[in-house]
């Protein structure tokens, strides 16, 4: 062979060989073209995803009052973010990165349907409660009336057990004396004033060593009294007395006197004398002095 045809072989392998090289460059020119539109799609799917994501972590930390749970959610969410922003940043010829971020959202998917069950289960099981809470709060609503009624039963039943109870002071005289013991006609002749009365029999009022307090009020209303202490309780207050007298109560009716000694002026008018015992009003009667 001359070397004029083995020239013509070694440029017709160079051709072969350049024109097979081409076409598998453009081949691959070809493929990553497909690659790069495949994985820009797959990009714009993902960015869509991780925002949907993110906006899912929002809705979620609506439905919840814990505040623990709320900031794992705040976390994921603002992981989420980064990853989008990450997503939104690279390349889509990178085909490592997305890969990768690919990965992230498989993981980020997996994690939020999680919290999806989670709270989802948690507002299931707050339903319950809140339907158990009301009817606890209705048989306690009803318990705290029957109590109240009971109460209020009781206390009825409690005053008219001590009204029962109480004395009752009947057939209040009121006698006017002179220096002789004899009924004084003129108030200026009065040197002691008598009072009178009656005990009525009750045998549900409690027996033993009782005071019994007595008022002798002026025509003014000034109440007749010996010493300025001299006061009992009545209805939170402390009223003044005439006189103080102890009887022992049987239970069965007793009269009981007392006597006023006259030391001031007696204007003529109208009288009161009341009766008390136990920190109540038992009995009251009015007279005239002239």
């Amino acid at each position: 062979m001359d070397k004029n045809k083995k020239l013509i072989i070694i440029i017709i392998l160079l051709i072969a060989i350049i024109g097979g090289v081409s076409f598998f460059a453009f081949q691959q020119v070809q493929e990553n073209k497909e690659m790069t539109e495949l994985f820009a799609i797959e990009k714009e799917e993902m960015e869509n995803e991780y925002t949907t994501f993110a906006t899912q972590y929002d809705e979620l930390q609506v439905q919840i009052n814990n505040d623990s749970l709320r900031q794992k959610l705040e976390s994921e969410k603002l992981k989420t973010q980064r990853l989008l922003e990450e997503l939104r940043q690279v390349k889509t010829s990178n085909a490592a990165e997305i890969m990768r971020l690919k990965k992230e959202l498989k993981t980020v998917r997996a994690v939020l349907r999680s919290y999806v069950i989670q709270i989802d289960s948690l507002n299931k099981l707050n339903e319950a409660l809140t339907t158990e809470n009301k009817e606890v709060k209705k048989k306690y609503s009803e318990a705290t009336r029957q109590i109240n009624t009971l109460a209020e039963e009781k206390k009825s039943l409690n005053e008219k057990v001590t009204l029962a109870a109480q004395l009752d002071a009947t057939n209040i005289n009121i006698q006017p004396k002179n220096k002789r013991g004899k009924t004084a006609k003129k108030v200026k002749d009065v040197k002691k004033i008598a009072v009178s009365f009656t005990l009525v029999k009750n045998i549900t009022a409690k027996t033993g060593e009782r005071t019994l307090y007595i008022r002798i009020a002026k025509p003014d209303n000034e109440v007749l009294s010996k010493n300025e202490s001299d006061t009992f309780p009545y209805e939170n207050r402390q009223l003044a007395y005439s006189i103080k007298k102890y009887i022992e109560y049987t239970g069965e009716e007793q009269t009981v006197t007392v006597y006023w000694d006259v030391e001031e002026y007696l204007p003529a008018g109208t009288y009161n004398v009341y009766i008390f015992a136990d920190g109540t009003m038992i009995g009251q009667q009015s007279f005239e002095m002239k």
